[in-house]
């Protein structure tokens, strides 16, 4: 692939990006707010992180060694789950929903760099926009970057096995990767947060029912947003989409 159409297919991304950062927000954000967590329950999600950490780091040291071509394809991966997922969307309660944009890299690349490139978004966000803090970026990333991206590659491995079109399992695995993230982030606060009459079980319930009107739609966008990408990818990247046997799996 020439350099013209890779400048093509960046500059196609940035203003999809740009067209979607004019839509509205909130200030208060779906990430789990710094200090909202306890010290202990901040630590065990961190610790939980760590493997799936180890293990990114080993792979993007590959990737940038042996498979220089695929950089660019890792860049607008990064990318894309930091502008998709900065974008807040009013809930019920004063809070807000998101979308996670994990799991275009985890499709492209599996769990384990899909996690580096969610704490690195983390970061930023939790630094540069109040979005999630540094106490709960361990949460955060472990249901972001680490369980929903799990829930996306083992449905689309499942789906390749399945012979589904390339466009129906790219919507399934990462519509349902976005949907697994908020489920195990209202668990998340109700292990924190348990409901006096009912306990844990009551409190997640709750949570999710807040998130539930606003985040099933967005599931669906996100799940469209990643098949649209994938396409693009298809047409302006298809040398670096084999390289990392991404077509070659199909």
């Amino acid at each position: 692939m020439n350099h013209n159409k890779i400048e093509k297919a960046i500059l196609f991304l940035s203003v999809a990006f740009a067209a979607f950062l004019t839509l509205p927000g909130s200030a208060h954000a779906m990430h789990i707010m710094e200090g909202y967590l306890p010290l202990t329950h901040c630590i065990a999600w961190g610790a939980a992180c760590l493997p799936f950490l180890a293990v990114g780091v080993i792979q993007l040291k590959r990737i940038t060694e042996e498979k220089k071509s695929a950089l660019i394809l890792l860049a607008m991966s990064g990318a894309f789950i930091f502008v998709i997922s900065s974008l807040k969307i009013p809930s019920v309660t004063g809070s807000c929903s998101h979308m996670t944009g994990t799991g275009l890299a985890a499709i492209l690349f599996g769990v384990a760099t899909t996690s580096i490139l969610g704490i690195i978004v983390l970061i930023f966000q939790a630094i540069l926009l109040a979005h999630g803090g540094l106490t709960t970026l361990g949460a955060n990333t472990f249901s972001m970057a680490v369980a929903g991206p799990i829930i996306t590659c083992l449905l689309f491995k499942a789906g390749k096995k399945m012979n589904i079109s390339l466009r129906k399992n790219v919507f399934i695995a990462a519509a349902s990767g976005d949907l697994l993230t908020y489920c195990l982030t209202s668990f998340q606060l109700a292990f924190a947060f348990p409901s006096e009459s009912g306990g844990v079980a009551a409190s997640a319930m709750k949570f999710l029912g807040v998130f539930a009107p606003t985040q099933i739609p967005l599931a669906v966008v996100e799940g469209l947003f990643t098949v649209i990408i994938i396409m693009g990818m298809e047409s302006y990247a298809s040398r670096e989409l084999t390289d990392i046997s991404f077509m070659g799996a199909k």
